[in-house]
């Protein structure tokens, strides 16, 4: 089974949080700090890889967790840092962020990795908290979380040449006969309901064919096997468009091949602007030429390769695939429209989701804050330790929690509430 398109979710790990401990050595009276800081979180890595073939293994698992950050500890020790989870998948394979719809990074090179999510940062041990006022801080910082995210992944297929045709037409035969793969064969509509690719050997130099599924008109629409058609043929850098010329289904070749052309123009106009080699098929069927000549005059006039072929008895194959590999050896690709990416940098210096803190008034009257990062580090605070009620606040008031309580009317006197800690509000 051939599986192009696949959704998952993909969330890095934690950052370890900040180690609060003493020295506590013999004979080292008042030893000091020395937690270790906690470790980074993994990150998760797409990789392209060439001998995967298909998105199938992401139908049967739809979430990939990378390793958290291990907490630092005494003795100023560093946590270890996260495993990174590195996600292999075909090559050609774009990744595509659900939510915005932007597209991540096409990985269409062997080897190409993408970074889709980078893993929490640890936290800091209390020893670097100490200074010449607080001799013995009582808290450390808190990891921060990893990311999590939905992504899309799409397959398009990465090959030199498309077979182009109606259903039936002969494009699996061609394949067979031209390269070592396969396909299913029959003399019925819609055999191949699944891309197939080869390795067409010409001497010492070569190139890959596809041959993809036969579309409908309304394959623009998705009518038919369109949509799982047309996107695996915008890679390629020449088109093969192959006419049944043999009259055995009563169809008209020259409408047969109009017919295709407009719904690629419909699809994609692009498309229309690669070199397009005409190969009327089944010729070693024809009794009457007549619509054969038409064909040929049709596609001359403008401006095409036409070839008579038959997979069969390989009349004129070798040709054929002379003409492929010399404009594939002259092709030079359009320029392509600039596309809006995913913006990395953008994404980190805003903070994703769980670095923000929201404020809001309940029912009761209570000023209500939360978020995910908040809950951490509230967690690890000492209420205990001036020191470390003082970093809460401050990252409270750095990320704006303060402010927008002010904006829904606090003032002195009201309660705050954090978890199920709650609090009265006091102006500095």
């Amino acid at each position: 089974m051939f599986v192009d398109r696949a959704e998952i979710i993909i969330a890095s790990g934690d950052g370890g949080n900040g180690a609060v401990t003493f020295r506590h050595d013999p004979f080292v009276p008042e030893g000091g700090p020395d937690g270790g800081d906690g470790g980074d979180g993994g990150s998760i890595i797409f990789l392209a890889d060439s001998n995967l073939r298909t998105l199938m293994d992401f139908k049967y698992q739809r979430k990939y967790q990378a390793e958290k950050g291990q907490n630092g500890m005494k003795r100023k020790k560093y946590g270890k840092k996260g495993q990174d989870l590195v996600i292999k998948v075909p090559v050609g394979t774009m990744i595509i962020d659900k939510e915005t719809g932007l597209l991540m990074k096409d990985l269409n090179t062997p080897g190409e990795k993408l970074i889709a999510a980078k893993g929490g940062k640890g936290g800091k041990g209390n020893v670097h908290f100490k200074n010449s006022i607080r001799r013995a801080p009582n808290f450390a910082e808190a990891g921060t979380e990893g990311v999590e995210r939905s992504v899309i992944l799409e397959l398009k297929l990465i090959a030199d040449v498309g077979l182009l045709g109606f259903p039936n037409v002969g494009k699996s035969t061609l394949l067979s006969v031209c390269t070592s793969a396969r396909p299913k064969i029959a003399n019925y509509h819609f055999t191949t309901i699944d891309p197939n690719l080869g390795v067409v050997d010409m001497g010492d130099q070569s190139f890959v064919m596809a041959d993809i599924a036969g579309i409908i008109e309304g394959a623009h629409q998705g009518l038919g096997l369109g949509f799982k058609f047309l996107k695996h043929i915008e890679r390629t850098k020449v088109l093969i468009h192959l006419v049944d010329v043999s009259g055995t289904e009563g169809r008209d070749p020259v409408e047969d091949y109009e017919k295709i052309n407009r719904e690629l123009e419909q699809y994609d106009p692009s498309l229309l602007k690669k070199p397009q080699i005409v190969a009327a098929s089944k010729v070693d069927l024809v009794t009457d030429r007549t619509d054969l000549e038409r064909l040929r005059s049709h596609v001359l006039a403008e401006g095409k390769s036409f070839y008579e072929i038959s997979a069969a008895t390989r009349t004129g194959i070798d040709d054929l695939m002379k003409e492929a590999l010399y404009l594939i050896s002259t092709y030079e690709p359009p320029e392509e429209p600039e596309m809006e990416m995913f913006d990395f940098d953008k994404d980190e210096e805003q903070g994703p989701e769980y670095r923000a803190i929201h404020g809001y008034k309940d029912e009761d009257g209570v000023y209500v804050l939360e978020g995910k990062q908040l809950r951490k580090i509230f967690n690890s605070t000492n209420f205990n330790d001036m020191g470390s009620m003082r970093y809460l606040y401050r990252y409270i008031s750095d990320r704006g929690g303060i402010k927008q309580l002010i904006k829904l009317g606090l003032k002195e006197g009201d309660t705050v509430r954090i978890e199920d800690y709650e609090f009265e509000y006091t102006e500095e």
